[in-house]
């Protein structure tokens, strides 16, 4: 990790769950010194425990970035940790859900650079894609900053506008459980037409993620492959013609997406 002020200052993870503990694997992984990391999180792990890490001890004055992982309904709990830490110079980036950077800015002081992301799941195992937004004391360094701390775990994408993280929450953030979803029911349908319950699971499991690997890898668009894989008169031309029948797929996944990016709202807005 190139940043040689968060190895100097200090980088405080506020909450260690999945999310915290797949970004912390990776900035070990990337170089960051494990003396240097302070971990706050009321029931750390046992792989947390082992990692050589300040876990629960007392926090350094002034660390160069907190990183708020916390769940929302335990940020009441992290409040105070959090105002204690303000200071103008340290650099807060969120990754809990639904806390707007007015919130913070409320907390924290408006002088303080704040960086709002949306990560999602796929980030445990480093194939995650997150979106961040700073507010106005957050430089280019910042941005930067929580850019390098946030590609240990996948890909990273800037946006515009805050608005637009409830777009975000509802395309990427809630959108691998609408891919889980799609395994259940392309397996199940395998099982309908005479495979066993294991059989139609792996290849479903496996269809869908190399399908999204040949998307991310390929120099077409998702529209041509599916083009390219459907021969006319063919077999996957007769699924298409079901599943695209009066356009009630994207229907269905404009709802869905819609549906999460409200919901996301609501939650802003308590």
């Amino acid at each position: 990790m190139r940043d040689g002020k968060i190895a100097q200052n200090g980088l405080v993870l506020l909450g260690c769950g999945k999310m915290g503990s797949a970004m912390l694997e990776g900035w070990l992984a990337q170089g960051l010194p494990e003396s240097s990391v302070w971990v706050q999180d009321p029931h750390p792990s046992d792989w947390v425990m082992s990692k050589g890490v300040h876990v629960n001890e007392p926090l350094p004055k002034a660390p160069a970035i907190v990183l708020i992982a916390v769940k929302p309904q335990m940020m009441a709990d992290a409040l105070p940790s959090l105002q204690a830490l303000g200071n103008g110079d340290t650099l807060f980036l969120s990754v809990a859900a639904g806390i707007s950077i007015a919130t913070y800015e409320e907390l924290l002081g408006h002088d303080t650079p704040i960086i709002r992301a949306m990560p999602n799941t796929p980030a445990a195992v480093g194939q995650g894609i997150t979106a961040i937004i700073g507010n106005a004391q957050a430089s280019a360094e910042n941005l930067s900053t929580a850019e390098e701390l946030l590609s240990a775990v996948g890909q990273v994408v800037r946006l515009d506008a805050e608005s637009q993280m409830d777009a975000v929450t509802g395309v990427s953030g809630s959108g691998p459980a609408y891919v889980f979803h799609m395994i259940e029911c392309l397996a199940s349908a395998g099982e309908a037409q005479g495979l066993s319950p294991e059989l139609a699971m792996a290849l479903a499991k496996a269809t869908v993620a190399g399908a999204g690997a040949l998307a991310m890898q390929a120099a077409e668009d998702p529209a041509q492959l599916r083009k390219n894989v459907t021969s006319p008169n063919g077999t996957t031309q007769a699924g298409l013609e079901v599943l695209m029948a009066d356009d009630a797929l994207p229907k269905i996944i404009t709802d869905t997406v819609a549906a999460a990016a409200n919901r996301s709202r609501e939650l802003a807005n308590g």
